[in-house]
């Protein structure tokens, strides 16, 4: 039986998401678990994936893996309660024999706390508005051979307790590119950028490339597939 599971994980005691030898990794003990507590041998057999990747540093609410396994009851069971406590689990939900989480999923939505002063809400929400929309967003990624263009469903930021908040779906993220995104943000909320150059960057005029913000600040809070996990 194929389970998908939605976790939660602090990023900033992980070395990113994705399993790499010698380090400790949101994958790595996701998988160590499962083979712990008998859930599967080899994760290649089991098809163990994520949705997607996130960087060194990098939180998530709404992270999605999914595997296969002959004890699904011990699955939803051992995750709930064996994962380290850095880790968790916020629901699951059974799914088809051939479903991919990263493949499936219909969008994505991260969230980034700014942790310093940043200006003018309502200015950085109207800059957030020039993403929204199919853009080429070469400037606002690292260099990657995979096409640069994005369809951003919606973007905006708003002050939440002591934070402003940028928030942010998309079908799909290029590496880095809701750090770039927050970052130009942060610059127009202190006056070091205007709207219309976000517009040209992703016009890609000139030779400019944005840097990235913090990875602290940032949380992948949901993954879309169009069913609830329970």
């Amino acid at each position: 039986m194929r389970l998908a599971f939605r976790l939660g994980y602090y990023g900033e005691n992980f070395f990113g998401s994705q399993v790499q030898a010698e380090v400790r990794t949101v994958e790595g003990e996701v998988i160590a678990t499962c083979h712990r507590v008998g859930l599967f041998d080899d994760p290649r057999e089991a098809r163990f994936a994520f949705a997607g990747r996130t960087d060194r540093g990098v939180s998530a609410v709404g992270q999605v893996c999914a595997f296969s396994t002959e004890e699904p009851e011990r699955a939803v069971a051992a995750l709930g309660f064996e994962l380290p406590g850095d880790i968790w689990t916020t629901g699951w939900a059974a799914v088809h024999d051939g479903f991919s989480p990263r493949k499936e999923a219909r969008s994505r939505t991260y969230r980034y706390y700014f942790s310093e002063e940043v200006g003018d809400v309502s200015t950085m929400d109207e800059a957030a508005q020039e993403f929204v929309g199919e853009h080429d967003f070469t400037r606002f990624s690292r260099q990657s051979e995979r096409s640069p263009i994005r369809r951003v469903i919606s973007a905006g930021v708003r002050e939440e307790d002591d934070f402003r908040v940028f928030e942010v779906t998309a079908e799909s993220f290029l590496w880095n590119m809701v750090r770039c995104m927050a970052w130009s943000l942060a610059a127009v909320g202190r006056g070091e950028m205007g709207r219309e150059e976000i517009r040209a960057l992703l016009q890609r005029q000139g030779e400019r490339r944005v840097p990235a913000a913090r990875p602290e600040g940032l949380i992948l809070t949901d993954v879309d597939y169009g069913f609830p996990f329970t």
